[in-house]
């Protein structure tokens, strides 16, 4: 009989700084998402795929950036309130250092076709990376077939009918947790016969 696998120690906090210092420093636009699942779910084993969409979750239901919501919460479980900050530190210090030197560079430089281009160019890249963590958490969370149907229908209330987010993801969670809600599935007995 194999002995159940023991979970890796949790990583020091010096560890936890410079791991979500570097995927700050390296992740453009709004494609944290995917370099938070690399690093967090494939690179360190921190989360496993599940607990990684559960926190997502979380961070999107909450008011903030999904990056400073994921370190908070990943800090958290990974090592109480002083990982919650650590890692929230090391996720924003690289962006505001450099929005903060952009910010001056684009005052000093004005709103040449340069600037214009690459801000197209890392708009790009985001969306790509958006992308590809959907295609790659997808397959591993969506199950049946309404899972897909309640995606659809979120992206369509979105981006055609003008839904508000808020709106649309309280009413896709709201049938969502109805549809998987726990079912009895045992059959249900006849009326019993009185022996005689």
């Amino acid at each position: 009989m194999s002995e159940p696998e023991t979970p890796p120690p949790p990583p020091s906090l010096g560890r936890l700084f410079w791991v979500f210092f570097v995927m700050g420093a390296t992740s453009l636009g709004g494609g944290v998402v995917g370099y938070l699942r690399t690093g967090l779910v494939v690179r360190q084993k921190w989360l496993d795929d599940l607990s990684f969409v559960e926190l997502l979750s979380i961070s999107q239901t909450l008011p903030g950036l999904n990056a400073t919501n994921m370190s908070i919460l990943v800090g958290d479980r990974l090592r109480g309130g002083w990982g919650a900050l650590v890692a929230t530190l090391g996720m924003c210090l690289p962006g505001a250092t450099l929005m903060t030197a952009a910010a001056f560079a684009y005052g000093v430089g004005g709103d040449d076709p340069w600037s214009k281009a690459f801000l197209h160019g890392i708009a790009a890249g985001a969306l790509g990376l958006i992308v590809v963590v959907g295609v790659q958490l997808g397959s591993k969370v969506l199950k049946e077939f309404a899972d897909y149907v309640f995606v659809i229908a979120t992206a369509v209330a979105v981006a055609f009918l003008k839904v508000p987010v808020p709106y649309a993801l309280l009413a896709a969670g709201a049938i969502a947790i109805w549809w998987h809600r726990p079912r009895d599935r045992t059959p249900k007995a006849g009326p019993k016969e009185d022996p005689k």
